[in-house]
């Protein structure tokens, strides 16, 4: 029985994509902190995650016919969703820097572990391969 990518790594390198994509949806978030009406966005990692269980398991949606929904696991603009602000700024912007900020920490770290633990897995197949 052949191991595949998507068995040997599970979940964790789709993982890895989506924290990268929330990283782009945050730096843009605080780059456009002075942008008068300008929404804060952000994604539902843990949605993203469900949908590229799904895709893996082979029990999610499928496209049967062109008039159906887009249901695949990539990360469009419907994974998109704007932020509720606490305190909206007169200007219509949406933004608080400082809690960007540390949403972008927090998924720096998160993406940081799912690296290590990819990079953990990939040294032991490796290992395996090599019959260490």
């Amino acid at each position: 029985m052949a191991i595949t990518f998507d068995k040997a790594l599970g979940i964790h390198q789709h993982a890895l994509e989506a924290r990268v994509k929330r990283a782009e949806v945050l730096a843009n978030n605080m780059a456009n902190a002075d942008t008068p009406g300008f929404k804060a966005r952000d994604m539902d990692f843990q949605a993203m995650m469900q949908k590229a269980q799904d895709s893996m398991s082979g029990f999610g949606m499928e496209k049967t016919h062109e008039g159906h929904m887009d249901t695949s696991a990539g990360a469009g603009d419907s994974d998109l969703m704007y932020r509720l602000p606490n305190q909206p700024s007169v200007d219509g912007n949406t933004v608080d820097a400082q809690a960007e900020q540390t949403r972008f920490m927090r998924n720096a770290m998160d993406y940081q572990a799912s690296f290590q633990f990819l990079n953990s897995k990939f040294t032991g197949l490796t290992k395996a391969i090599k019959g260490e």
